[in-house]
């Protein structure tokens, strides 16, 4: 486990996952029991709740969750920079990265793209993602499918990938849903580790303000959940082999 206190220098050497969890609520769910089944070892550090982030990834893939942040919103989650901080050095040593929601912004707004705050049209429950042609060839989404689905929650929208980026899935109102940023730091908007019975603890008022019926947006991801299963549990694990291929 991650120490308790301020925030600090903590190294730790071995192959494994950093998982930073940025609300109590948004832990790394089913991709997290994925990829300790791939014979990962996966630590999640929870900085909301005073854990301390380590100064060096140490050989360590790092995934960065998702959260009702932006990326440089420093003054309500003080631990940011220091998620920034190592989202660069996994860039900079060809680290595994994955970020999810607002860990895919995170990683667009370190890499050099654009992230605005309630821009677009949100999107909330299941959600079809359109894989581009550039994911053929990826490492993590080759095969999967032409359209395939997966859990949404987010208002805030990437509106500009990093140069150099490869665009790898869209949706009909959000285009970049899947990005790469060098050989191995992967971004998405959607929720691979969601599964469809989180929704069930949502707050019915958040999806009725958006004109959603909140049985209709359950009912919709539990018809989706076999496929979604099928392909994110893949993509899990290859993403479980690249790691164990760089560490």
């Amino acid at each position: 486990m991650v120490a308790k206190g301020p925030y600090g220098k903590r190294s730790r050497s071995g192959a494994g996952v950093l998982v930073v969890q940025n609300t109590p609520g948004g832990g790394p769910g089913r991709v997290g029991e994925w990829l300790r089944g791939a014979g990962l070892d996966v630590e999640v550090a929870r900085p909301f709740d005073a854990d301390v982030l380590p100064g060096e990834l140490d050989g360590r893939a790092m995934i960065v969750l998702g959260g009702g942040f932006m990326p440089d919103d420093d003054a309500r989650a003080p631990w940011l920079p220091d998620t920034r901080r190592l989202t660069r050095q996994a860039l900079d040593t060809g680290t595994p990265f994955l970020g999810i929601c607002l860990g895919g912004q995170l990683l667009a707004h370190v890499a050099g793209g654009t992230v605005r705050a309630a821009y677009g049209r949100p999107e909330l429950g299941s959600t079809a993602i359109r894989l581009r042609p550039e994911a053929a060839g990826d490492p993590l989404l080759r095969g999967l499918g032409d359209t395939v689905p997966a859990i949404e929650r987010h208002v805030d929208t990437i509106t500009e990938l990093p140069d150099g980026a490869v665009w790898l899935a869209s949706s009909e109102a959000c285009p970049y849903q899947a990005f790469r940023v060098g050989p191995c730091a992967w971004g998405t908007q959607f929720h691979p580790e969601a599964a469809a019975a989180r929704i069930a603890a949502w707050a019915p008022s958040g999806l009725t303000a958006h004109g959603l019926d909140p049985a209709d947006v359950l009912a919709r991801a539990e018809a989706a959940e076999p496929e979604a299963v099928a392909v994110w549990s893949t993509f899990t694990r290859r993403f479980a082999q690249v790691c164990r291929t760089r560490s």
